[in-house]
């Protein structure tokens, strides 16, 4: 949000600069994240002088140029070329010096350098009204009054206006500061209470009392939706002049990067920036019947808003409407036939408080964000509706003249209360950690605009206006004081008190602090993905558990796999040249399931991803690209540590896969590991192949919580590693070569290795499998009669199970 300081002062007459406000308004929350300078102008007219033409006459090698003298109160005149037809001896005019910089209304910026133009020097340039952004006219240069100061900075002859404006990170709770008034409000009350500047108070100009109506018009309001339209104020003025506005107007709304149309929506776009409540002018003879009718639209009616777009309404969409249709999406935006035109003389002036939700509904249903929106959304107060009339009927007599031709109406059926709140000087010591002086605190509450109704020996009966939307508590009271009185104020306690307690071993934390080491391990980095994502991820089924009012069409469903919010990390990554990628995330997955009791399921998960190559570019030349086995090993080390015993493994059937395997532990699915279908990697842009695993978390969780560590001494006696080159059908996996070698020999077994597969075309359907066995017995050293007999019953197992043979 931007707030013009300028305009801020016409609110808080105070001498505090820019710089100042700015760091007390972020201290107390109102986060200014820019100071940006504004000018009127372009460039402020910096470098330009009221100069005087002393001599003129003509060029002696050009007989369009004219070369001058000319006086700009500062020493020697300047000699000039110039080129104007209209330029003689006398005048006054404008002058770029050397080195200025130069904002034509078309055309590239450029800059005044000393120059020889046909052999004559040229020391500056004597302006058109074009050239420096005053105008659009090119026919000859500008001629002042004869009075015209020589000497004079030109932006002080045209009064143009420096502005320097703040740019706030507004937070959603703060609707009461969505204006120059609740920014001058908070202003107030933090100079008041630090009482390190002179005291300050709020003034809003423009609010004299309006004249009786003429009576020449009438304009019904009837307001059907009650709950949607709680007050609906409005006047009608009449012989108004639609034009330009003027330029301090114009200054005002292009500070804040609002874009000027004509006077009458200037003011109500500037009383809607000044004041917080949105205003909608419509043409008043464009309203039939003259009756306003705040109403739901009808299911499918058609309407075209102001940008020309024809959209279909929805029956909860809140409108206003004439006696036969819809002139105005309530609080979001107006209609192409209801507007303010060049040729409109008479405007029905509306001022309404409309119920948040109604109008976040129609601002969803359609896709609209509109600065009136974003107010009425957050909550605007009710009692702001007739003063952001006066306000904009004062400023209509003044820049478009104009009489009242029907009074004020104002359909305010149930008052809005202020809050009631309870406040105790005790408990806000205690939160705040600090005793405030009462009257430090009481005057801060005022300066907010909290009334006080009663006070007794250690609190206050507080009335909450109602554009503090976010205070209804006696806690959010406190917080008020506490952020105008300053965090910073508040001392650093030089004790800490702690309360030792006894728990039990919180399992799950622990599983993911050893999980995230051991996967660092491994040269892992963790991510961390939204858990919104798109339907088109997974198509239209039933399982999708849908957002209500989604942000866009992207973030529309709760994610109901891993993969995708993975596989973007991947793709953003890639896009950016970093391809070598090893990421992991312990995340929630989400599905439907209406057959069940509780119709939502939510699952705790450990996604793994891998691509790229294994270790970055090193001065040892290893230059290996990662593969499924990396990204197995990393998942079986993980299970190793982890507790994880007895798995089994199959193949896998997961659709995003094109190779992958299946792990159970106790005929339960604990994990998906594969290669991702380059289908689905074309669908992010990634032609590089990715490896992926998915764990669910709970049973990797019970087995963890179940591990017990057993300490043993290392062996006195050495191991024995024997190899077997094993030919077998292409069929058969690793893991059946190493369950078997197991289930054959208990007792001296302890490590099966894999570590070399061979296939060719002379092979046939075979495969081979090389493949070591490590030996140890712990008693004793192993005899070669012992290690023959443990190798001869692993070779009968595996040519009588798996039809292997000895290459």
């Amino acid at each position: 949000m931007k707030i013009s300081y300028n305009w801020l002062k016409t609110l808080v007459n105070t001498d505090i600069n820019a710089d100042e406000a700015a760091a007390l308004l972020t201290a107390s929350g109102l986060e200014v994240e820019a100071l940006e300078s504004f000018e009127s102008l372009k460039g402020g007219l910096k470098g330009f002088v009221v100069g005087h033409v002393l001599e003129c006459g003509k060029h002696p090698d050009a007989d369009r140029l004219s070369l001058t003298k000319v006086d700009i109160g500062s020493g020697e005149p300047l000699s000039i070329v110039c080129g104007a037809p209209n330029v003689a001896a006398g005048q006054k005019v404008i002058v770029a010096t050397i080195g200025t910089k130069l904002y034509p209304a078309e055309g590239e910026p450029f800059e005044i350098k000393k120059s020889k133009i046909r052999g004559a020097a040229s020391e500056g340039m004597i302006c058109a009204e074009d050239e420096i952004g005053l105008g659009k006219s090119h026919d000859g240069i500008m001629i002042l009054p004869a009075d015209t100061k020589v000497g004079l900075a030109a932006s002080e002859y045209f009064k143009i206006e420096t502005d320097t404006v703040l740019e706030i990170g507004l937070t959603p709770n703060r609707s009461d500061a969505a204006s120059h008034l609740g920014v001058a409000r908070d202003l107030v009350a933090i100079v008041n209470s630090s009482k390190q500047f002179q005291e300050l108070s709020v003034n809003i100009p423009g609010l004299q009392r309006l004249p009786e109506g003429s009576g020449l018009n009438k304009v019904e309001v009837i307001v059907e939706n009650k709950e949607g339209c709680k007050r609906y104020s409005g006047i009608v003025i009449s012989g108004i002049t639609v034009k330009d506005s003027p330029d301090w107007l114009q200054s005002r709304l292009k500070a804040i990067g609002v874009r000027p149309i004509n006077n009458i929506v200037d003011i109500t776009n500037f009383v809607l920036h000044e004041l917080g409540q949105p205003l909608h002018a419509f043409d008043l003879e464009k309203i039939k019947d003259k009756k306003i009718i705040v109403r739901n639209a009808k299911e499918g009616e058609k309407f075209v808003t102001l940008d020309g777009t024809e959209r279909t309404l929805k029956a909860n969409d809140l409108m206003i409407c004439n006696s036969t249709s819809p002139m105005c999406i309530a609080g979001v935006f107006g209609g192409m036939e209801s507007g303010v035109s060049e040729t409109t003389t008479s405007v029905f002036l509306e001022s309404a408080y409309f119920d948040p939700s109604h109008v976040r509904r129609s601002s969803k249903n359609h896709g609209l964000k509109t600065d009136a929106s974003f107010r009425f959304e957050r909550g605007t107060d009710p009692d702001m509706t007739v003063r952001a009339l006066t306000r904009a009927v004062n400023l209509i007599f003044e820049l478009a003249g104009g009489v009242v031709s029907m009074e004020l109406t104002d359909v305010y059926p149930e008052k809005l209360e202020p809050y009631k709140v309870a406040f105790s000087y005790t408990n806000c010591n205690e939160l705040i950690g600090k005793e405030i002086e009462r009257a430090t605190v009481k005057n801060i509450l005022l300066n907010l605009g909290i009334e006080i109704e009663t006070e007794g020996t250690d609190g206050l009966l507080l009335r909450v206006p109602r554009f503090k939307t976010d205070v209804t508590r006696e806690a959010d009271v406190i917080e008020e004081v506490m952020r105008v009185y300053g965090y910073n104020n508040v001392e650093v306690s030089k004790s800490i008190t702690y309360t030792a307690f006894n728990e039990n071993k919180n399992f799950d934390i622990a599983l993911e602090n050893k999980t995230a080491s051991i996967l660092e391990g491994f040269g892992f980095n963790e991510i961390m993905c939204l858990s919104l994502t798109k339907e088109s991820y997974y198509g239209e089924t039933p399982k999708n558990v849908k957002v209500v009012n989604p942000l866009s069409n992207d973030l529309n469903v709760l994610r109901g796999d891993m993969i995708f919010s993975g596989l973007e990390a991947i793709a953003y990554n890639i896009n950016r040249k970093n391809a070598d990628l090893k990421f992991f995330e312990i995340g929630r997955t989400y599905s439907m399931n209406n057959e069940a009791e509780f119709k939502y399921e939510e699952q705790k998960n450990l996604s793994l991803f891998v691509s790229g190559k294994i270790f970055k570019e090193n001065a040892y030349k290893l230059d290996h690209t990662v593969d499924l086995s990396f990204l197995k090993s990393a998942l079986e080390n993980l299970f190793e540590k982890c507790g994880v015993k007895t798995i089994k493994s199959t193949e896998s059937s997961y659709p995003n896969f094109d190779f992958g395997l299946t792990y159970t532990l106790n005929n339960k699915p604990i994990a998906e590991i594969g290669s991702v279908n380059k289908s689905v990697l074309k669908n992010f842009d990634i032609s590089a192949p990715v490896f992926y695993a998915c764990i669910n978390w709970n049973v990797l969780l019970r087995s963890f919580s179940k591990q017990k560590v057993n300490f043993e001494e290392i062996s006195k006696f050495p191991s024995v590693r024997r190899d077997l080159a094993l030919l077998i059908d292409k069929s058969v996996k690793y893991r059946q070569v190493e369950e078997l070698a197991f289930a054959s020999e208990k007792k001296y077994l302890k490590e099966v290795n894999l570590f070399d597969i061979y296939e060719g075309e002379k092979l046939g359907n075979k495969k081979s499998y090389a493949v070591s066995f490590t030996l140890m017995d712990k008693e004793a050293t192993l005899t070669d009669k012992q290690i023959d007999g443990v190798m001869e019953k692993l070779i009968n197992a595996y040519k009588e199970k798996l039809g292997a043979e000895l290459r």
